[in-house]
């Protein structure tokens, strides 16, 4: 309540403050009327106190009158009403006293007085109407501050300041353009400057009065202040939305990369993004290869440039050479500019004729070695400011996505280099097996049994010594085939992978379900990957999984081979606790394959694996 009171006591005192400190004075008529009613209620009061106290003056009850006109009225009403004040004040005077002597002085005393009084109320008027024009103005700047700087673009800013110029400074239509209007349009044009460039016109109404004038061009480097933070704000806008898209087009294609996108993925997503950020209207990724040509992996041209039948197709390979901007970062390894106008070579030739007529390159370097390049074209003769170092943070991310393309198949070309070689020794030794030290053990078998029949009746314990050995090296016989059969299972190589797996449920210690659907054999690297998954799953489903059955499904779905094996153990297998299984990702990796291990504790194991098939390898 008391703030209410506060606020309202003030909004009084500045409505009666409006009241006396207008900047134009009262009609004079009414000057007149106030000067004298003034006049003839002094001369009342005074005449009063003279019958009161007749030994006093009372001069100055009459400056009072002047006090008051002076306030509200020009200099010529206040002076007059002066020397109206000073003939009452000599009338009680004559009155009083008819001596000459006592009269002149009085009077001109009270003259004196009355104009410097008319003199100082004069100033402090004026003073308190520029403060309080001042105000006036301030209030207006800020109103325009608040209009113009939330209008949400330039042209907006500009109506909405010709709104409250109109409303505040009440001098009819103000209105600020960005366009020079016609000198015969009748409104006096103030020209706007932002440092040295005009930057817009404020215009008002012709024949303004000089107070007036003054007041509008006193707020021109409020309101040139205004424009040029707009301006200034419209552009930082601009930036930071331009900066926004390239960031989101950077993470977009930056996803795909983490991901372990392929690299003919990334090619047209870098092409896209590049064409729709920089609204450019050609954009290629072009790879160079070392008979000197350049391969276009993506590309994408604005249907409204040029001719269709010289755009540049994905996959069609075009010569180096000439000057071009293929040309020129293949052979410099460093981003390049240039006029088509002044081109030569095939590349330039086919761009020319589509209507660029400029272009920037950039390279893509993996390994030290330029591996291709990113090139822009524009129809104008200069390409964007700052092209070079957003294509140079696409060029980043395609070299690595390239990189690590290479990188995967050559840990994919190694880890299968050395399976092969490892399966390879198997089979060597395998044979090795078979051919020498099996045969040798039957030789031996044999020979120790002819030598157990040549064993005269009499000497029965050394027939027994001999049927002893005999069983020995059976038994070693045995073992050495079981050692074999997990080297390089010899049933695989005859039958493929249907009876080696029906042999391995057979051997397993826990009962097994089998689900093959597998016509014919599959090529021995498939083949010999599988039926390792489904040993290894086995073995530790028997040492670890506690389970009471395994079921084991391999079939075919169109070129995959889709293998798993399943157990009701206690779960909880991990690859990483040394239990083989990161060999098996390894191995089905190796074949282009994917593993997947699923074990949640207490609810069993679940092995999957997905092996490629060339096609035309079954059979």
């Amino acid at each position: 309540m008391p703030a209410s009171r506060n606020t309202d006591r003030v909004s009084r005192w500045e409505r009666a403050a409006s009241v006396v400190l207008r900047p134009t004075a009262p009609p004079l008529r009414w000057g007149v009327v106030t000067a004298a009613t003034l006049i003839a209620v002094e001369f009342g009061i005074v005449h009063l106190l003279k019958l009161a106290f007749p030994e006093n003056a009372f001069g100055a009850v009459f400056l009072f009158g002047v006090l008051v006109v002076s306030a509200g009225w020009d200099v010529r009403l206040a002076v007059a009403t002066s020397v109206a004040s000073a003939g009452a004040y000599t009338w009680f005077h004559v009155v009083e006293s008819s001596a000459e002597r006592t009269l002149v002085p009085a009077v001109v005393v009270f003259l004196v007085l009355a104009l410097l009084t008319n003199l100082l109320v004069g100033q402090s008027r004026s003073r308190a109407l520029d403060s309080d024009q001042r105000r006036r103005e301030a209030d207006l700047a800020a109103a325009l501050a608040r209009t113009v700087l939330r209008a949400p673009d330039r042209s907006s800013a500009l109506a909405a300041a010709s709104t409250r110029l109109s409303e505040m400074l009440e001098l009819g239509d103000c209105r600020v353009t960005l366009a020079e209007p016609d000198a015969a349009a009748g409104p006096h044009r103030i020209p706007l400057f932002d440092d040295d460039r005009q930057d817009a016109v404020l215009l008002v109404p012709a024949g303004l009065p000089d107070a007036d004038r003054r007041r509008v061009e006193r707020m021109v480097p409020n309101l040139e202040a205004l424009l040029a933070a707009a301006h200034d704000r419209q552009q930082l806008y601009a930036r930071t939305e331009a900066l926004g898209r390239q960031q989101a087009a950077l993470r977009r294609v930056a996803t795909l990369v983490a991901a372990r996108a392929d690299p003919a993925a990334v090619f047209p997503a870098v092409a896209a993004e590049l064409a729709d950020e920089l609204g450019v209207e050609h954009v290629s990724v072009v790879r160079f290869h070392p008979e000197g040509s350049c391969e276009v992996l993506a590309a994408r041209d604005d249907p409204a440039v040029g001719t269709s039948s010289y755009a540049l197709t994905v996959g069609e390979r075009l010569p180096l050479g000439g000057t071009d901007v293929c040309t020129l970062v293949a052979e410099t390894g460093a981003p390049a500019v240039l006029e088509y106008s002044g081109a030569t070579g095939p590349i330039a030739d086919r761009l020319r004729a589509r209507g660029i007529r400029s272009g920037i390159g950039v390279p893509i370097t993996v390994e030290n070695r330029t591996w291709g390049a990113i090139v822009a074209g524009v129809t104008e003769r200069a390409a964007p400011e700052g092209l070079a170092v957003r294509l140079a943070d696409f060029a980043d991310l395609v070299a690595t996505a390239v990189y690590n393309s290479e990188s995967r198949a050559a840990l994919t070309r190694s880890r299968a280099r050395v399976i092969a070689a490892a399966d390879q020794a198997r089979r060597t030794i395998e044979r090795d097996l078979h051919d020498g030290a099996q045969q040798r053990i039957v030789v031996l078998g044999l020979d120790l049994r002819a030598a157990q029949a040549t064993v005269p009746g009499d000497q029965p314990a050394l027939r027994d010594r001999l049927d002893a050995l005999v069983d020995s090296v059976t038994h070693l016989h045995s073992d050495l085939q079981e050692l074999s059969r997990g080297i390089h299972p010899a049933i695989l190589s005859r039958g493929g992978l249907g009876p080696a797996l029906k042999t391995l449920a057979r051997r397993s210690r826990v009962p097994v379900s089998l689900r093959l659907a597998v016509p014919g054999r599959l090529p021995e690297p498939v083949e010999v990957t599988a039926y390792y998954v489904v040993a290894e799953a086995l073995t530790n489903t028997t040492k670890y999984a506690r389970a009471s059955a395994v079921e084991i499904s391999a079939h075919l779905d169109g070129d995959r081979l889709l293998l798993s094996v399943t157990d009701d153990g206690i779960g909880d297998a991990r690859a990483d606790r040394g239990s083989g299984l990161v060999g098996l990702r390894d191995r089905v990796e190796a074949v282009g394959g994917e593993f997947t291990l699923v074990s949640p504790a207490g609810e069993g194991t679940a092995v999957r694996a997905l092996l490629p098939i060339a096609e035309g390898n079954t059979g």
